[in-house]
């Protein structure tokens, strides 16, 4: 197996502040890993690094294998607004395809136009200035995948993907044969393409194999091992305090190699590991909720002649915990700004909506907030203790904002809203670029949120923990209501596209038969089916249902993400056995229908 990258002695920091220290690693052939860390320390860095944008401080080395394609996603997509999508990824692609030779380009160009439309992205003419920001991100996944690179270096891929968009990319990715090493705080996505999970933490980088439960398990042990060796620390610390007190040194002529011992221990002993959490108890929305929350009443909402919301009714209550799914552009946004007042002017809106008279609305906006960038944390947040829940310690309180990470914004940004301290709380993609620590507690605190809550997301496994049922924006103003979280709801999906396959398989069928039993009367040619093929045929029509609900109950299985790495190989190589059987099985029927 060929290692693809080898790194030694990379470092990192900025001031005072270490991101990592002397870090090392390989990766080979075939390896799948997703690098994790809270906000700021370093995962953007050490990709910057990889991708040549930045520099080690301690110099390192990186050898990639001379022969190997390799691709960048960066979180940024730098692009040309004039260019169509075609040409924008066709240019942007250049450093790595200068050397195609015709065929190969012609290839690449033709993958191209085939990822473009996997992304659901339609008119490949279209200029880069008409898109969304979910779109753009689809054009530069469009590009990395149609170059068949070797090794993907990712970071945050998922960000302001759609659910369609993102499992099409795990998909793709699961089924690759690519060497693969991002940054996502997706956990069902990680779960489902990753079999190696790399954490930075403390400036140093831990290697565990497997997936993301196993991660936390892991973790947890090597942090209950090293707090142990700690106390042993201190015990050996305490006899060696002794001796140093014992008399005077320069009297004794004491050791100065004990001596020096002593301080390094004493180092050691301070070390003790605590893992930094998010602590919202005392945050928690405090006002009082009347009955009447938002009543919508035939609620429409259009820009020109394109609707987005058409004849909605629907009546928010307490403690509801509604999720809002669709694709991108499909109207999710301006729903929330609709509900929020926070519409532009060319909107027009018919209909009736009403707001509770004790209503306090706090809005976490996808886009984020605007800081000044010479103010520091205690500018925009003067509470010390909110600081110090939100992972802020004293020594960030005079930080520049210019010198946050994008993380570090969001969590202050998410801070602000919060401490507002509403009794509705709308989110609009939260989940994008916090860091799965903050991500984790901000689930706990929004599941005991004694408040009603709305969230557009499409973080599968944040849905999951949080809502109870969705508003479902199909396209054209339809919403559709339903009882239950995300997987619940793909699961019903799957289930009612296979019935509906099987209804469409059966009329064509009976069409086919009854056409094959016209012909026979005509032409009298063809034989009937023989009594073992008769029973065949109905063995297949009994089969073919059997291993659909296997299938989807597979799929669903997986969705849950309740399953361990081993789990989820045996239920993706039983579902690809499923196909190849299913394929085969309608080969077959199609033989014996036209006899």
């Amino acid at each position: 197996m060929a290692s693809y990258l080898q790194v030694e002695n990379l470092s990192k920091s900025y001031g005072p502040k270490i991101l990592f220290d002397g870090i090392g690693f390989n990766i080979n052939e075939g390896d799948k890993i997703a690098l994790i860390a809270p906000n700021g320390t370093g995962k953007t860095s050490l990709m910057r690094i990889l991708a040549g944008e930045d520099k080690s401080d301690s110099g390192g080395k990186i050898m990639f294998l001379r022969e190997i394609r390799i691709a960048f996603l960066t979180q940024e997509y730098d692009f040309d607004p004039d260019k169509t999508m075609f040409q924008q990824a066709l240019d942007h692609a250049h450093p790595l395809i200068s050397k195609f030779t015709p065929e190969e380009l012609e290839d690449f160009q033709q993958r191209l136009h085939e990822q473009l439309s996997n992304f659901l992205l339609k008119d490949h003419n279209q200029k880069m200035s008409q898109l969304s920001g979910g779109e753009i991100k689809r054009v530069a996944l469009a590009e990395m995948l149609a170059t068949n690179a070797d090794f993907f270096i990712m970071d945050e891929p998922t960000n302001h993907l759609d659910i369609d968009a993102i499992e099409y990319l795990e998909s793709f990715l699961k089924r690759s044969r690519c060497t693969l090493l991002m940054v996502t705080h997706d956990r069902y996505f990680l779960d489902r393409v990753c079999n190696t999970v790399w954490e930075i933490d403390h400036g140093d980088l831990y290697t565990y194999r497997g997936n993301y439960q196993n991660f936390l398990e892991k973790r947890d042990e090597r942090i209950a091992n090293y707090n142990a060796q700690t106390d042993k620390v201190r015990n050996l610390l305490r006899r060696e305090l002794e001796w140093i007190h014992a008399t005077p040194c320069a009297r004794t002529g004491k050791a100065q190699y004990r001596i020096n011992a002593f301080y390094e221990l004493k180092d050691r002993a301070e070390a003790v590991y605590r893992s930094r959490q998010v602590s919202l108890d005392e945050v928690q929305g405090s006002g009082r909720l009347g009955n009447k929350i938002i009543d919508c009443s035939h609620l429409s909402l259009y820009y020109g002649n394109d609707c987005y919301l058409k004849d909605f009714n629907y009546k928010f209550q307490r403690c509801d915990k509604v999720g809002i799914v669709g694709r991108n552009g499909i109207g999710k946004s301006s729903f929330i700004n609709l509900l929020t007042g926070n519409l532009p002017a060319d909107a027009r809106v018919e209909g009736g909506m009403e707001h509770g008279t004790s209503l306090n609305i706090a809005y976490y906006r996808q886009q984020g907030m605007e800081f000044n960038p010479s103010d520091t944390v205690m500018d925009i947040v003067d509470d010390i203790r909110l600081l110090e829940q939100f992972l802020f310690p004293r020594d960030m309180w005079n930080t520049r904002i210019e010198k946050l990470s994008g993380g570090e914004k969001r969590r202050l940004y998410l801070l602000t809203v919060l401490k507002q301290q509403p009794n509705m709380l709308i989110m609009d993609e939260p989940t994008n670029d916090l860091d799965i620590v903050t991500l984790n507690i901000l689930e706990e605190y929004l599941k005991e949120f004694k408040g009603s809550l709305m969230i557009v997301s499409h973080d599968r496994h944040f849905l999951d923990r949080i809502v109870d049922h969705l508003l479902v924006f199909c396209g054209e103003g339809v919403v559709k209501d339903f009882i239950g979280n995300f997987s619940e709801y793909r699961a019903y999906i799957k289930d009612y596209e296979a019935e509906k396959a099987a209804a469409q398989k059966a009329a064509d069928k009976a069409a086919a038969l009854a056409s094959g039993s016209a012909v026979k009367e005509k032409t009298n040619t063809k034989r009937k089916l023989s009594y073992k093929e008769q029973r065949e045929l109905e063995a297949i029509e009994k089969r073919l249902p059997e291993l659909a609900s296997e299938k989807a109950s597979l799929e669903a299985s997986i969705a849950e993400g309740k399953l361990d790495y081993m789990a989820i190989q045996q239920a993706s190589e039983r579902i690809g056995a499923i196909i190849a059987e299913t394929d085969d099985l309608e080969m077959r029927w199609l033989e014996l229908s036209e006899i």
